[in-house]
Parts: structure tokens; C-alpha cells; sequence
């Protein structure tokens, strides 16, 4: 039996009075990649804000349901603890641009107030940044702006930024789109490497990525969760019709 991290449980969201979720109950396994596909418009991404609150920086956004992890509902939870505990990588590399590499992948302490040794933060930026296979790129180049770096290598600085806070999930929206293909290689096999030491949640448009690297598929259209199950049998033997049509290209 899998082991779930994190659920969702008769899940709402709306703009204002637009519903753009509508009762989405969805579980997402420990140590498992689980890739959220649907057509542009569908509720992925305002899915994936639920899930560490970040959705609410929009003020005309309102939520009725409940999200747990384990069994703590983050909707009761301090904002900035959820945050921690579960971390964002956003589809746009984002580096902050005033700071150089160490100060990027420390930025969550930083912004936090959280006082950590001088010690202890140089071992956080090289853990971080082997986990996101950036150091050997950049271990001479610190004290650099983020902003030198390639695509690629500031979307790894963000992956690596979001690790640094030890998160037990990392939401990622989109995180190839602005890449090129050999990037975009680099960053599908780091996530497969990464599921080993935490849970992977991916909004993707690319059905191929979503193929290759993910364990469980969710497929969402207009709202609504229409179907969530092992990759492979999404893909090969899905049950919903809409999915079939949205996986052969007959969409729309």
C-alpha cells in the first residue's frame, strides 16, 4: 500500500465567484513523483498553490474543503511553517537578483529570520546545491549574482533555494517550459534522483514528461479531477474518455 504524504479532501477554490476547483479529493504518495496534466485554464496550477498556501496572495480567492499533511490540515496551519515543510518552484527560473548563488539558496533563513551559524549555512548551500547537481558548476562562482548562471542552471538554483528548508514535498509549476531540451533533461532526471528524499508534485503540459518521469498522473479539465491512477495505466489504458481524447491530441 503507498504511503500518503499529502491530501486533498473535497477541495474548493474560487476567483471571487468563479469556481476554479471543484471538489477534488486526491492523495499524493511519499517518495513519488505525481505529474497534474489538463488542458491550459483547467485548475492545475490553482491546484498546486492550494497545496502550500501560496494561493492565498491573491486576495479574491476563497477555499472551503481541507488539505492534510499526515494528518495536520495546513489550512490551520502558520503559512510560512506550511511553506517550509513544503516548497515551490515556480515555471520561470526566478533567482533573486540583487543576491549572489550562497545568498539565493539560503534566502528561505534569511527571509525567515531563521539564525543559523556561519557553519551550518555553508553546509546547507553545498547539501542543497549537490542535491540539485549544481555544485561542481558553481562551488568557485558563490559569491556570483544567480542572474550569470544559464536557464537551466537558475532553475536548478531555484530547485536547490526551495531544498535548502529541508521541505518533505516540492511543487513544481511547469519548471521546463522556458528551458531548452537538453535543460529540460538535466532538470527530469535530477526530480527522478530527488524522489528518493522527498515527494515530488509536477503541473506539466508535456505529456511526454509526464511519461517519462512521474509515478501517478492526476488529469484535470475545467475543474474537476477526471481521473488519477498509476502513469502507465493512465496512459495506456485510461477510463475517462475526456483523458483518452486529451492524450491523443483530440482535444478542444
Amino acid at each position: 500500500m503507498e504511503d500518503t504524504i499529502l491530501r486533498t479532501e473535497n477541495l474548493h477554490v474560487y476567483y471571487g465567484e468563479k469556481p476554479a476547483i471543484r471538489n477534488v479529493s486526491i492523495n499524493f504518495y511519499k517518495n513519488k513523483i505525481t505529474s497534474i496534466m489538463g488542458p491550459s485554464g483547467c485548475g492545475k496550477t490553482t491546484l498546486l498553490r492550494c497545496l502550500n498556501r501560496i494561493h492565498e496572495l491573491v486576495p479574491t480567492v476563497r477555499i472551503d474543503g481541507n488539505v492534510f499533511l499526515h494528518s495536520e490540515n495546513i489550512l490551520k496551519m502558520n503559512p510560512i511553517d506550511v511553506r517550509r515543510k513544503i516548497g515551490m518552484v515556480f515555471q520561470r527560473p526566478n533567482p533573486f537578483p540583487t543576491m549572489n548563488i550562497y545568498d539565493n539558496v539560503i534566502a528561505g533563513y534569511k527571509l525567515n529570520g531563521i539564525k543559523k551559524k556561519k557553519s551550518e549555512l555553508d553546509e546547507i548551500v553545498e547539501r542543497s546545491l549537490k542535491m540539485a547537481n549544481l555544485w561542481s558548476e558553481v562551488n568557485n562562482d558563490l559569491h556570483k549574482k544567480g542572474t550569470f548562471l544559464s536557464g537551466g542552471q537558475q532553475q536548478r538554483l531555484c530547485i536547490a533555494r526551495a531544498l535548502a528548508m529541508n521541505p518533505e514535498v516540492l511543487l513544481l509549476d511547469e519548471p521546463t517550459s522556458a528551458l531548452d531540451p537538453i535543460s529540460t533533461s538535466h532538470i527530469e532526471e535530477l526530480l527522478v534522483e530527488l524522489k528518493k528524499s522527498v515527494t515530488i508534485i509536477i503541473v506539466t503540459h508535456n505529456l511526454a514528461q509526464a511519461g517519462r518521469i512521474s509515478d501517478w498522473t492526476a488529469f484535470m479539465y475545467l475543474g474537476d479531477l477526471v481521473e488519477f491512477g498509476p502513469t502507465e495505466k493512465v496512459f495506456t489504458t485510461p477510463e475517462n474518455e475526456q483523458t483518452e481524447r486529451f492524450l491523443t491530441g483530440k482535444f478542444g
